[in-house]
């Protein structure tokens, strides 16, 4: 029977994936704990947090990703809880939290409140899915003055995060993959995005927007800090269909290296189409060596 969000959750499940996921808990790639994204887990979250969290940490997570209660709708139930009560939950579970994503309008407009709950919460990043979201005048062709426009709302947002001790993280998808005037909007991001607050989380699957993560990794050193990783394979009516890592199209060994040199902190797996084959890339992961 294929697995569902219902018994990816279930205890039994979850602790025959950890049990083949194997040895150590640090023997993967780059010697960093195995992160999933929970964006794809979002409904599970938004009723039973707790019991969503030792699924995870069973299938053999150590970190998650988190996404803004007060952003994110499904996971406004988290909005009952303090900083501090998450926190203590993810650690009685193993796991760690030390990045989340959240709006622009938050970051923007509420910086001051979001940095001091992410403080609580043990954030040391800060991401937003991209700079578009929320930003761009409606039914106006967005224009280079406007990407210049939003970097800046970002660079203060940023500078305020680094006086925190936070880094602010921006990741490529959206408005980050397509082109003004023949330029990408990404390039133009980065260009007016400043390095000394502000960092990068790659998106494997813009691979298929031809944004290569080697390219970006090689020109932009030490810009990067986290990667979303997802792998795929391509059915022959064109669509992809994503897979567990290391069943796709992905060389992840390549990846992982250029990611190495490039100084990545943490990687996430994010498998939103069926996230009970995230555990799945666990064994793969553990087995990898760059």
């Amino acid at each position: 029977m294929p697995m569902t969000r219902r018994n990816f959750l279930q205890q039994g499940t979850v602790a025959a994936i950890a049990l083949t996921a194997a040895p150590s808990l640090m023997a993967d790639p780059l010697g960093l704990p195995i992160g999933c994204q929970t964006y794809p887990v979002r409904a599970s979250i938004n009723t039973d947090f707790s019991g969503t969290m030792k699924g995870l940490s069973a299938a053999g997570f150590q970190t998650i990703e988190l996404c803004s209660p007060f952003a994110y709708k499904d996971f406004s139930s988290l909005t009952q809880y303090k900083p501090q009560e998450l926190r203590k939950m993810l650690n009685d579970y193993g796991l760690t939290c030390i990045s989340a994503h959240f709006g622009t309008d938050e970051l923007f407009n509420h910086a001051e409140e979001r940095i001091a709950w992410a403080k609580e919460l043990g954030l040391t990043q800060m991401a937003t899915a991209s700079l578009g979201f929320g930003t761009l005048r409606k039914g106006v062709p967005p224009t280079i003055d406007d990407v210049k426009r939003i970097t800046d709302l970002f660079n203060t947002f940023a500078a305020k995060a680094h006086n925190s001790g936070i880094v602010a993280v921006l990741h490529n998808e959206g408005f980050e993959v397509t082109s003004i005037d023949g330029k990408r909007v990404y390039d133009m991001e980065i260009g007016y995005l400043d390095p000394k607050t502000v960092k990068l989380q790659f998106q494997i699957s813009t691979m298929q927007n031809g944004f290569d993560p080697l390219d970006y990794f090689a020109r932009f050193p030490d810009r990067y800090i986290s990667m979303h990783c997802q792998d795929w394979i391509v059915e022959p009516d064109g669509k992809a269909k994503q897979v567990p890592l290391g069943k796709g199209v992905v060389d992840w060994k390549k990846v992982f290296t250029a990611a190495k040199k490039t100084g990545i902190k943490n990687y996430f797996v994010e498998l939103e189409q069926d996230p009970s084959l995230m555990p799945l890339s666990i064994p793969y992961l553990r087995s990898l060596t760059v």
